[in-house]
């Protein structure tokens, strides 16, 4: 509530879910650079897939114990044990493919690390590293599920052997990462353009 007492007026996908508004008020949207919590943003999203985000953050202080705190070096050495261990999480998205993929995603992380030096410096250069904003604003009737931008960079992942990173899933991740702005007009979050 503001001062005066009233609600404050969000993106209309949140609802009144008091998780769900956290996640809006502090996290979506908000520029990360630091690679650990990119990492973790792509594994969550690679589990999103097909679901709803609702569903993952429900989840996610499970999704952290179960990948060692989105480290993507231990998530990488997981083995088949380790897999076997997940599938038997009811805490977590218990699927086969997709906790391969999170394996093999880990391992392909490491690689663009060392690559570019931080996973940060790749990711970010798909918006040319700044945060991109829809000069008119964004409504509910105009955001969309895919850009030019997340398209380049599901290309790329795809190429350098990444799962789960169609365009829509590299979308949502730039979304919630603060590469993309997209806060509605109305939206106390939204920026001034």
């Amino acid at each position: 509530m503001n001062r005066a007492g009233q609600t404050k007026t969000r993106c209309w996908w949140c609802g009144e879910d008091p998780l769900y508004c956290e996640y809006h008020d502090k996290e979506w949207g908000v520029p990360v650079h630091e690679d650990r919590k990119i990492f973790e943003m792509l594994i969550l999203e690679g589990f999103q897939a097909g679901l709803s985000w609702i569903t993952i953050l429900r989840k996610r202080d499970n999704f952290r114990k179960a990948f060692k705190n989105f480290d993507a070096r231990k998530v990488a050495r997981f083995s088949r044990a380790d897999v076997s261990r997940l599938l038997r999480d009811a805490g977590i998205i218990r699927n086969r493919l997709k906790i391969a993929g999170a394996i093999t995603n880990a391992r392909r992380f490491l690689e663009v690390q060392k690559e570019f030096g931080s996973f940060d410096r790749y990711i970010w250069h798909f918006t040319g590293h700044r945060t991109l904003r829809d000069p008119n604003g964004v409504t509910r009737k105009t955001i969309r599920a895919t850009s030019p931008e997340s398209d380049a960079l599901s290309k790329d992942l795809k190429q350098r052997g990444f799962t789960f990173v169609g365009s829509t899933v590299c979308y949502a991740h730039m979304q919630a990462t603060g590469m993309v702005d997209d806060h509605v007009k109305g939206c106390f979050k939204c920026r001034k353009r």
